[in-house]
């Protein structure tokens, strides 16, 4: 049975009526999904005139996001579609909340909060073996300090402490993105993979190290705007990544490991980009075990500026035409031990991951095996062809 609750208030900012909201949602009668707005109590379809999330965010500006919720046609209550949202006890015949990202690709920063950066040092240094990590804790808090915090990325100081540590033989590829010029960019997964709100999250069954990953996301348009943000759950494998860095894709990328949501808020007047970066978001992991952890992580603490990541990702070198989804990293680094001393912390299946954020909302998963996740059948292929059947893909709507 599952331990996920959710409330209409948990899924929407604190002041609703002030916030621009787009979303997806699976519209059973239409056998597909549909572009969605909040309008008060109500959800209202905009797809007949922007068929793609990624299509409305490439075209629209703010004022006219909001102009076309006023007039799209209703859908159903908020309450409706929330209730109607958690995995395993979803209603078929009525509609649910999806992810609100459609065609834009999904791309993920690493190593972007300093204060976590230690944590993918230990990790590395570990080999992905979770008994070894106190010792690598303490081996190089001996050398640099409990963090790096106060260091700017690429800056003179950052150099002065890669070359400390490499003099001591403690140099790491986590340091060099961390504190280093460039950042980590990786693809967290394909275009559609992403699951929403009260959607099961998934994680491999060999795992036995890993955690969840709550981040701010940006969405960026084609012409490398941030237009909106959302709320992420990066699910990371801790042991496969710490075996090496190569198996990233591995560690990141699995059935049902990539949660978005529950909105999209659409950056404007009323919320822009600064208050975006002034967002402090709580995450806490109930577990069916009673364990319990809460921890906040203030945006304003990363170590790289949300533009500067924006612009790293999309630039001249390269473009996204149908936009980008990016994840722009994490200071959750949990340490608290779940089972012997010296453990740490691992999900256990039932484990519920909250992300709450008072401008945002709240995304809420619970964790299972990834086989046993619902399984990802609907990509962009069946997509075009859905939106096709329904008369959604006429030139005019693809020029607008």
């Amino acid at each position: 049975m599952t331990r996920v609750m959710l409330s209409v208030q948990e899924c929407l900012p604190k002041n609703p009526a002030e916030a621009v909201l787009v979303g997806r949602a699976w519209v059973p009668a239409e056998d597909g999904p549909s572009v969605i707005g909040v309008r008060g109590a109500e959800v209202v379809d905009l797809t007949r005139t922007h068929p793609t999330v990624s299509h409305l965010l490439n075209v629209a500006t703010p004022k006219d996001v909001r102009a076309a919720i006023q007039r799209a046609p209703g859908l159903a209550s908020v309450e409706q579609l929330v209730a109607n949202s958690i995995e395993g006890h979803r209603d078929r015949t009525k509609p649910w909340l999806l992810a609100p990202c459609d065609l834009q690709a999904v791309k993920a920063s690493g190593v972007t909060f300093i204060g976590s950066l230690l944590e993918r040092v230990i990790e590395e240094r570990a080999r992905g073996n979770p008994a070894l990590a106190d010792g690598a804790r303490k081996e190089i808090q001996a050398i640099v300090g409990p963090d790096l915090r106060g260091i700017r990325p690429g800056s003179p100081e950052a150099a002065r402490v890669k070359d400390l540590l490499v003099a001591k033989g403690m140099w790491s590829q986590y340091l060099e993105v961390g504190i280093g010029p460039d950042a980590e960019l990786f693809t967290k997964c394909p275009p559609m993979a992403p699951v929403g709100v009260g959607a099961r999250v998934g994680i491999h069954p060999a795992s036995v190290w890993n955690n969840p990953e709550p981040e701010l996301v940006l969405v960026i348009n084609s012409a490398g705007t941030i237009v909106g943000v959302s709320l992420g759950n990066d699910v990371n494998l801790r042991d496969v990544e710490g075996r090496s860095a190569l198996l990233l894709g591995r560690a990141k990328d699995n059935n049902a490991s990539c949660a978005i949501g529950p909105f999209i808020r659409v950056l404007d007047d009323a919320f822009t980009l600064d208050a975006a970066r002034g967002v402090s978001f709580v995450t806490e992991v109930h577990g069916p075990d009673g364990f319990h952890i809460t921890h906040t992580t203030h945006v304003r603490e990363i170590g790289r500026d949300l533009a500067d990541l924006a612009s790293q990702t999309r630039s001249r070198y390269h473009h996204y035409p149908d936009g980008v989804i990016l994840f722009v990293g994490t200071m959750f680094t949990p340490l608290d031990d779940r089972g012997a001393p010296g453990s740490g912390f691992t999900h256990q299946v039932g484990d519920v991951v909250s992300i709450a954020a008072p401008e945002i909302g709240t995304l809420k998963n619970e964790v299972v095996h990834c086989d046993e996740a619902e399984p990802w059948t609907f990509g962009t292929g069946a997509l075009m062809a859905n939106l096709a059947r329904r008369g959604l893909l006429a030139p005019e709507v693809a020029r607008s």
